[in-house]
């Protein structure tokens, strides 16, 4: 038999899905067509009809606890097909981030994060940060020299010898970047595992009471299994592919995916380079993973800029908010401001190219230390709820 469900109406959650780009939500009239239109919603249960309905009678905690509305990939048909114009694809985007917000610990930082009149303060506190130890690095050298005379093995300049090569290492100290990124990096994967411990769950739970599933309990050594086989279908693009109405966006997203996975490769690599084997850069154009690493972001540059140019296009047909461009922006930024210091350095031209990396350093900051509280948090919650749904045999 199934449990007795009690709706508890949020006015509130009502209001923010409308907010946040679902302001159609009560156009919706409850005849089907986007469940009948969308291409991959699964044929028992699918979506987005029973999502659409639960929006419109505000059954927050229904809707945040389900795995559906990640399934879901906006690519816009059924948005396309509604006779009443409810836009279904903007009223999931809007229900995900609220997900992504609930999810978010510490709420006060989700809540920054997503706030446009906090952005001078979440650009302001890295390029403060970054000033000072700019300052440090290129007037306090022989200083930080004598103290690393004390740590064995490891020195404090991180830059070839002879004072003609440009490197960023000599405005900004590569210890200083390391002394940066590596909490803040580390902080942003352990609040994602703490979150998705909830997130997992909640869906699990859902998909139970609902009927969704044949497992009774979490095997993470199963989901790993799944996570394997729905790992070709992101980097594939199989579900964009499946779309029609927004088909375009599939080539910009797969850019930006493969640069961000090129460029942490890069990244890892000369970590370990410089750590393990006490080789400082800059290296040579010829390295292949010098290679790699222009490639990646040449591509970074250009599929976010399709995807900006796709926003501008589509302006009157696809709400885009605060939250959108945000990350839009973001990640063109650290694209173009890491082409820039590089092609800056090329040129001989040192402090345009510090001032670049400057800027570079800002948009990492912003990227790493906000991840899991922006829109682009969407790509690790959904990788969980597709290969839940692998794992669960979604019915």
């Amino acid at each position: 038999m199934t449990e007795k469900y009690l709706a508890q109406p949020d006015l509130d959650f009502i209001a923010q899905v409308r907010g946040l780009g679902g302001e159609t939500l009560k156009k919706c009239y409850q005849c089907a067509t986007c469940s009948v239109a969308c291409p991959i919603a699964p044929e028992d249960s699918p979506f987005p009809r029973k999502e659409m309905i639960a929006a419109s009678w505000g059954l927050k905690d229904k809707l945040i606890c389900s795995g559906d509305i990640w399934l879901c990939h906006e690519c816009g048909d059924c948005s396309d097909l509604c006779p009443r114009g409810a836009a279904p694809g903007d009223v999931l985007s809007a229900i995900r981030f609220v997900a992504i917000t609930e999810y978010a610990r510490p709420k006060a930082l989700a809540n920054a994060v997503n706030d446009p009149k906090k952005l001078p303060f979440l650009l302001g506190i890295p390029a403060i940060w970054f000033a000072i130890f700019a300052f440090i690095t290129m007037n306090a050298g022989e200083t930080m020299t004598k103290i690393f005379e004390f740590i064995p093995f490891f020195d404090w300049a991180h830059v070839h010898e002879g004072g003609h090569v440009i490197a960023q290492a000599n405005f900004f100290s590569t210890w200083f970047v390391d002394l940066t990124f590596v909490p803040i990096f580390t902080a942003a994967v352990i609040i994602f595992v703490l979150n998705l411990k909830n997130f997992l769950n909640d869906i699990h739970e859902n998909a139970v009471l609902e009927g969704k599933t044949d497992k009774t309990s979490l095997d993470f050594k199963a989901m790993l299994q799944a996570l394997i086989k729905v790992i070709p279908t992101i980097l594939k693009h199989d579900k964009f592919n499946e779309c029609e109405s927004n088909k375009d966006r599939s080539t910009p997203h797969m850019m930006v995916l493969f640069s961000f996975i090129g460029l942490f490769i890069v990244t890892a690599i000369f970590f370990l380079v410089l750590y393990l084997f006490q080789t400082p850069g800059p290296y040579s154009q010829l390295n292949p993973v010098k290679w790699l690493a222009n490639i990646s972001g040449v591509a970074l540059v250009i599929g976010s800029g399709m995807m900006i140019k796709n926003r501008l296009d589509k302006k009157d047909d696809q709400i885009t908010l605060y939250k959108d461009w945000f990350i839009l922006v973001l990640v063109f930024s650290l694209g173009a401001t890491g082409l820039l210091t590089e092609m800056a350095r090329l040129a001989h031209m040192a402090y345009v190219s510090y001032f670049f990396y400057y800027l570079h350093l800002i948009a990492i900051f912003n990227l790493f230390a906000f991840l899991p509280f922006s829109k682009m948090a969407h790509f690790v919650y959904r990788t969980a709820a597709m290969t839940y749904a692998e794992y669960s045999n979604r019915t």
